[in-house]
Parts: structure tokens; C-alpha cells; sequence
């Protein structure tokens, strides 16, 4: 499973290429209103840093034209930009259209299978359901991405499965249990993968028992 991180601080994306394990960034609005600077500069400061990696940069319009102007817009900032599309009726013409000028697209805000393959069949190159968000309202966030995988593996669709939303360690595991192509975690879930306090303790006791024996 790739593993993508969800930020629009470079710093997080830069340490987290440090650890050899990144494949990927996703951005949204509201992730690069918190750095306090202009969108399209902190797109192309995400692109620069992520060293070629897939970087998903959101289009804010939400009519056919605007998305479509403004995606050819922020595809021109860096090769390694994606644009990403709410699942709306014009994203999916808006995705059909930029799938044939060879853009890459990530379509957001999915909920259901049904919506995934909708987005499949429009073209595009991910489809990112919100696990997190559906398990807020008290459905199984993970139960509509194993469907989704089910559906595109009958019909051998290219899209691949962004999980997202992820809130904590226990999603990341599902979605790979699940075989999900993908998931996207905040950069301080991604530092908690890491963790377990069994590998902290026996750090300490080798440690302790080194310096028992070195004097």
C-alpha cells in the first residue's frame, strides 16, 4: 500500500520523505489556509518539495468552466500536480475532459461505492473516500472502501483507492488489510505508525544492560 500524507506543510511532507516511506501528497483548502499564504504558492512549494512525488492540488470552483479553467491553471504549476475534483455531476464531466488531455485527477468528498465507480467510469485517476467522515455519522467508513475495491476488481478499472480521512493508526490498518491502493494520513498519525511502547522499552533495557556490562 502507498502511503500518501495529507498536508500543505513542507516541512511534514520534507521529514516524511526523510523516512523513506512517502509516495504521495494530498492538500485541500483547508490544510493550505492554515499555512497563512497564498494558495497557488503553497501548491507549488508542496509540488517542489515533494521531489516529483503525486501531489493533489483541489480546485475551489465548484461549476463545470471554473474547475475546468482553474484545473488547467494549477496543472501548469509543477508535472507532478493532480488535480483534485469534488464528486459533484460537473466534476465528473469536468474529470471525463481532463482524462483525455492525459491530467491526472483525484476525484474527493466520495461516500459510497456507487459514487466510485461513477468516478471510475468518468476516468479518474483516484477516487478518495472519507472514512473518517462516515464513521462520524455512524456508518463503517471501511465497509464502503471494501466495496469499492470489490466493484473495481470486476471490472478491472485503473482507478486507484485513496483512503482518507483517516483519523487514527487502527485506519491505516484496515485500509491495508482491506487492499486499498492507498491511504492518506495526517503527518502526526503517519510519526504514531512508528511508535509502540514495546520497542521503547527494549531500547531502554538494551541500553541498560550495554552500560551494565561497559562500565
Amino acid at each position: 500500500m502507498k502511503f500518501f500524507i495529507d498536508t500543505a506543510d513542507v516541512t511534514e511532507i520534507k521529514l516524511s520523505r526523510e523516512l523513506g516511506i512517502l509516495d504521495g501528497v494530498t492538500t485541500n483548502p483547508t490544510l493550505v489556509s492554515k499555512t497563512g499564504k497564498p494558495y497557488r504558492q503553497v501548491l507549488a512549494d508542496v509540488a517542489k518539495e515533494a521531489d516529483g512525488l503525486p501531489v493533489s492540488a483541489e480546485v475551489i470552483s465548484v461549476s463545470y468552466e471554473g474547475m475546468l479553467k482553474e484545473a488547467r491553471e494549477l496543472a501548469k504549476i509543477r508535472d507532478n500536480i493532480n488535480i483534485k475534483v469534488p464528486l459533484i455531476e460537473d466534476g465528473l464531466r469536468v474529470v471525463k475532459i481532463l482524462s483525455h488531455e492525459g491530467i491526472k485527477t483525484n476525484m474527493t468528498l466520495c461516500f459510497n461505492a456507487i459514487q466510485a465507480l461513477l468516478a471510475a467510469k468518468a476516468g479518474a485517476t483516484y477516487v478518495s473516500p472519507f472514512i473518517g467522515r462516515l464513521d462520524d455519522i455512524g456508518a463503517e467508513g471501511m465497509d464502503v472502501v471494501e466495496e469499492i475495491l470489490t466493484i473495481f476488481e470486476h471490472y478491472d478499472f485503473e482507478t486507484e483507492v485513496i483512503v482518507a480521512s483517516i483519523r487514527h493508526h487502527m485506519h491505516v490498518k484496515y485500509a491495508a488489510l482491506s487492499g486499498a491502493h492507498i491511504a492518506t494520513i495526517p503527518y502526526a498519525v503517519l510519526r504514531g505508525l512508528i511508535e509502540h511502547n514495546m520497542t521503547k522499552t527494549g531500547i531502554e533495557r538494551f541500553l541498560s544492560d550495554y552500560n551494565k556490562i561497559s562500565g
